[in-house]
């Protein structure tokens, strides 16, 4: 995380390796390239004050702390587990009527704000990672449907403008 630059280096994923012993390790993400991404003000405002209270963490756990400077840690620097993860965003999920969300629908639900909110689609598929522009907009084609229609309401009022009838 670079908080002057307001920007999140995404280059590496944790994964945890198939078999009896479970182990996380760092791997490529899966295209093998990384991407810059600048979220919300006030996101970076929440990535800064979680990264203050783990440096807190650090601090306390002394010798003990083993992180491998991970975004999201435990109180002793180490990975969350999957389950971890599941289990406090279904908890979360629950609390607001969702109890049906899965986590994977935040990617979801960030594509589809973006292009609500008119970021162009080179964007959206840059701050996702996918390969190409086709691909996002063959995921969320259906959001377009209502950009189609402020479309229209757009170009009416510019050939309003330009009209003389």
């Amino acid at each position: 995380m670079d908080f002057k630059r307001g920007t999140v280096t995404i280059s590496k994923l944790l994964q945890k390796e198939r078999g009896d012993t479970g182990a996380y390790h760092l791997v490529s993400t899966k295209n093998g390239k990384g991407r810059i991404i600048t979220p919300a003000g006030a996101a970076m405002d929440l990535l800064r004050k979680h990264r203050a209270r783990q440096a807190e963490q650090r601090l306390q756990a002394g010798a003990l702390w083993e992180g491998l400077w991970l975004v999201f840690t435990d109180e002793l620097g180490h990975n969350l587990s999957a389950q971890t993860v599941y289990l406090h965003f279904k908890k979360l999920a629950d609390s607001i009527g969702r109890p049906d969300a899965r986590f994977h629908d935040l990617r979801h639900s960030y594509a589809v704000a973006a292009i609500r909110s008119g970021d162009d689609i080179k964007t959206v598929q840059g701050s996702l990672g996918h390969a190409t522009a086709a691909f996002t907009l063959d995921v969320y084609a259906h959001v377009t449907e209502q950009m189609k229609k402020d479309s229209t309401a757009r170009m009416d009022a510019y050939i309003k403008t330009v009209s003389t009838l």
